[in-house]
């Protein structure tokens, strides 16, 4: 009797491994300075590093309360009900994930079923179009139009006429630095309500938003709290990337649902850095109006240089990225562009085309969440890139 041989996972069959991650494996290659993955490279607070040394002595490290250990659901209430506008329940209506990435899985699994469609805005951030493809669903993709990336209303409204179970709003939006205005906000909740759809918002970089852009939280508006799952992570705003903490934000009935996903997912959040990281949930505003200053004047560094070199970039509204265009190389794929960079010019970049559904072959996403001397020595070899790249 022949053996049957099974076939892998068909939903699975056309992943890739993360464009992303792969360029930081590439920078380490040739040694070029990575403003590929998107990290700070700099110490988190130091109220945050001194009490992890002192977690080391605490008894946290067995399981926290699967959703999150009470003192670090408290403290995110804390922060975020003046910022998002209401009273958030710590019990009810928050989760602490294995950072933003899984909280957007369960999300995702928490409110689509196989065959639902869900909307997601191109150019987008690339674990989006997987986790809809994990979670059984099928991926809607709306081009938003660079350089502003401004929302198309009417094909917004062609993809909800499709009657979406959700829509994905990264908001700053990783990699094209867009802060979406309150009316594109009112639109994409008159819509929701109009459809019933899922609002599932990425805020991972809600505290790096430049002057005079000014972030809102989708939640916040009238009407879409009740359909709103807020997601972000501490990662970013506290140079923890390596934490994986994460958390979830939404109505108890939603919460509850997302609670059992993630439960079966990863069971809960390392029980000892969720202690430590409480003390960071704790500080004050000057803290978050330093990072703005401190990003602000990163940004002008790289853009400076990027001017000098001359060469065509986005200028973003918030987050740490930028978006370079590459016409004038005529590179016959942006992947092999972004390799030759790190190989010649010894700065690591991410081709474009992995954030984008559209054939978009001419951009690559830099970051600046370096030091400033490492931003320095980035665009000083950036100055050198047409000279080394040309040929």
């Amino acid at each position: 009797m022949q053996p049957i041989n099974h076939h892998l996972s068909q939903r699975t069959e056309k992943f890739t491994d993360s464009v992303i991650r792969r360029m930081t494996r590439i920078a380490a290659k040739y040694g070029a300075i990575n403003l590929s993955q998107g990290f700070p490279d700099w110490a988190p607070p130091q109220p945050i590093l001194d009490r992890l040394r002192e977690v080391a002595d605490v008894d946290v490290h067995q399981y926290s309360t699967t959703w999150g250990a009470q003192n670090i659901r408290e403290a995110l209430a804390r922060k975020q009900s003046p910022r998002m506008g209401w009273e958030i329940d710590p019990d009810s209506e928050i989760v602490i994930t294995c950072g933003s990435t899984e909280a957007m899985m369960c999300a995702l699994m928490s409110v689509a079923d196989p065959g639902d469609d869900v909307i997601i805005f191109s150019p987008f951030y690339e674990n989006y179009g997987a986790d809809t493809v994990l979670s059984g669903a099928h991926p809607i993709y709306v081009p938003l139009a660079p350089p502003s990336f401004d929302i198309d209303e009417d094909a917004l409204r062609s993809a909800f006429a499709r009657d979406p179970k959700a829509i994905i709003v990264c908001n700053p939006s990783n990699p094209s630095g867009k802060v979406f205005t309150h009316a594109e906000l009112e639109l994409i909740v008159s819509l929701a309500n109009e459809h019933g759809t899922y609002i599932i918002t990425d805020e991972v970089y809600e505290h790096i938003v430049y002057a005079p852009a000014l972030h809102t939280y989708a939640a916040s508006l009238p009407g879409a709290r009740e359909r709103t799952i807020s997601c972000s992570s501490l990662s970013k705003t506290y140079s923890i990337t390596g934490w994986r903490l994460g958390y979830t934000i939404a109505p108890a009935e939603v919460s509850d649902r997302i609670k059992k996903v993630h439960d079966f997912l990863t069971v809960g959040a390392p029980a000892p850095l969720q202690e430590a990281a409480v003390v960071g949930l704790e500080l004050p505003q000057s803290y978050y109006e330093k990072l703005t200053q401190a990003y602000t004047r990163k940004r002008r560094i790289l853009l400076d240089g990027l001017d000098r070199a001359g060469l065509p970039h986005t200028t973003p509204d918030g987050t740490y990225f930028v978006l370079v265009d590459i016409s004038e190389f005529h590179a016959s794929s942006d992947l092999d562009f972004c390799e030759r960079l790190a190989r010649d010019v010894k700065v690591a970049a991410v081709p474009g085309s992995s954030f984008f559904a559209e054939p978009v072959n001419h951009l690559i996403r830099l970051h600046f969440a370096k030091s400033d001397d490492v931003l320095e020595q980035a665009v000083e070899r950036l100055a050198h890139t047409r000279e080394l790249l040309r040929s």
